[in-house]
């Protein structure tokens, strides 16, 4: 019988930029001393406030997943399970991330700023849908063979490369949506400085 571990190894490395979007999203360490417009300073709270609990189920969704890559012997069942949560999470993540920018609406004052803020809320939503996909196919995988659930995942993995390119699109379109003084209003949240402090640890450590 063929082993999952490769497998898990191989979709735990195609995830592992899963959680850079979000850094993007909350990529405010750079603060700056000029005082933005106070309407922005409220429009980036509405956006960042959605942050740290995503960033947070987003890097939990990754990390099991890499966890898994470590455990050669793990059963079939308990891998499919795993991967249907982690897959659920990002999905959930990525919707709300969505659905937070699509709530704030443009930036005001900001050149380009409803076009900005719709391309970056498309691109998180298609995410969604991507890792929801994932999430389905998972969940049709046969575990009652290993050989074939190897196999099985051995697509999976295949697809999450891809979605993992379709991810580098997203954060230029987040790049875009937080220039000039949006990523100054940004800088200022504590919701989104917790979450680019947390990047931070990820990163370090």
């Amino acid at each position: 019988m063929e082993g999952t571990n490769p497998v898990n190894k191989k979709l735990a490395a195609a995830l592992s930029g899963g959680a850079v979007l979000v850094v993007a999203l909350s990529g405010c360490s750079s603060k700056k001393d000029s005082a933005p417009d106070p309407k922005l300073v409220a429009w980036a709270k509405t956006v960042c406030d959605a942050v740290p609990a995503q960033d947070a189920k987003i890097r939990s969704a990754n990390a099991s997943i890499a966890k898994i890559a470590t455990d050669s012997d793990l059963p079939p069942k308990t891998a499919k399970a795993t991967y249907s949560q982690a897959f659920q999470d990002m999905a959930d993540g990525y919707k709300a991330l969505a659905a937070a920018i699509n709530g704030a609406g443009a930036p005001p004052g900001v050149d380009d700023g409803a076009k900005r803020q719709q391309d970056a809320a498309k691109n998180l939503s298609g995410l969604s849908s991507s890792y929801a996909g994932l999430k389905k196919q998972v969940d049709e995988l046969d575990t009652k063979d290993q050989g074939k659930f190897a196999q099985g995942l051995r697509g999976v993995a295949d697809q999450t490369k891809q979605i993992g390119e379709q991810s580098n699109s997203g954060t230029e379109a987040l790049k875009r949506l937080e220039q000039g003084d949006v990523k100054a209003a940004m800088a200022k949240q504590p919701s989104c400085q917790v979450a680019a402090t947390a990047s931070a640890s990820a990163t370090t450590g």
